[in-house]
Formats: structure tokens, sequence, C-alpha cells
């Protein structure tokens, strides 16, 4: 398992917030408890299995949503 820290383009609306939520617990490979999107910070942090999931296929879904990925870091859990 590794842990992201994703910084977003600034989330204007707690609405945003939600879906970005919604969208990355439906990954595979997402440990859906440790999903946590930061408002005031417009942070993502979460946790999942390296072997079913990447961080870029993350982002990827973000971007697919309209937001921008500003920057990511990738730590071992």
């Amino acid at each position: 398992m590794k842990k992201a820290t994703l910084q977003l383009e600034t989330l204007t609306c707690p609405s945003c917030m939600q879906k970005i939520d919604k969208t990355v617990r439906t990954l595979d490979g997402i440990d859906k408890d440790s999903v946590n999107v930061m408002f005031n910070s417009s942070k993502l942090k979460v946790t999942f299995d390296d072997s079913v999931t990447s961080v870029e296929k993350i982002i990827d879904a973000i971007s697919n949503l309209g937001f921008d990925v500003l920057s990511s870091q990738v730590t071992e859990a």
C-alpha cells in the first residue's frame, strides 16, 4: 500500500470537493476509508494498493472531472 498527497487547484465550493471524493472512492485499489479531500488546503490524501492502481490513474480521474492536480507526493503506507 502507498499513501498519496495531491495538491489540487484551489477548490472553490464544497460540491467540487464532494465530486472528487466520490470519484476517487470508486476507483479500484483505493482504501475508501482513507480518502480525505481537504477543502481549505485543496489537498487530497489517500491510501491505495499500488499493485491495482497508480497515482497517475488517480490524477487522471481527477483531471477528467476538470480539476488540475498541481503536484503529488507518494510514500509507503
